[in-house]
């Protein structure tokens, strides 16, 4: 997607060690104009799968997970870090590496809300090394629902996610593919 492409370049902080921080558009503002034209963009590209329900990871893959929502008309999902009070019962729960926070963190989903015989799309912000959305598919096939696609608003292919991730068979898309981010530069795929 050009639009976001430039935004990245625009506004996007390549911090070293394969950290890219785009806080002004997707991870602590939202430029919500874009994250819908975003979740438009991904939505076109999984409306023929017969997606159910749309699954992420909190906290950043709540407002693209919507915007793919809303444009589907189907419910959004998104794991939990921190159990809540109010979450009981049966829960499906898988940890995953952190990047930036450096660290596992637990990820959680009550099991009313992840129902079996379900077509889901896996959405996250970022697809890099693959683990999150790999413990996100886990949670799906331990629910008995079917992943029919998996979706990221940004790739760092030298990352290697889609290598880990591709073996399920499933569509994977990216808005923004970034095949480098070496030298302080940000390279995106062609």
């Amino acid at each position: 997607m050009q639009e976001l492409k430039e935004r990245i370049l625009a506004e996007g902080q390549n911090l070293g060690n394969g950290i890219l921080k785009i806080d002004s558009i997707l991870n602590h503002q939202i430029d919500t104009g874009l994250i819908m034209r975003c979740g438009q963009e991904i939505a076109a590209r999984f409306k023929s799968e017969g997606v159910n329900r749309v699954l992420t990871a909190e906290v950043s893959g709540i407002a693209p997970a919507f915007a793919v929502g809303l444009s589907l008309g189907v419910p959004v999902v998104y794991a939990r870090k921190v159990k809540p009070v109010t979450m009981y019962g049966p829960v499906f729960l898988e940890t995953a590496p952190s990047h930036t926070k450096g660290m596992d963190v637990n990820l959680l989903i009550s099991a009313e809300f992840l129902p079996g015989n379900e077509r889901i799309l896996v959405l996250d912000d970022f697809l890099a090394s693959g683990k999150t959305i790999r413990s996100l598919v886990r949670m799906v096939r331990s629910a008995k629902s079917t992943v029919v696609g998996i979706a990221a608003v940004v790739e760092k292919t030298f990352e290697g996610g889609r290598a880990m991730l591709e073996h399920y068979g499933v569509p994977i898309f990216a808005l923004a593919t970034i095949t480098s981010m070496d030298d302080g530069k940000i390279i995106f795929s062609e």
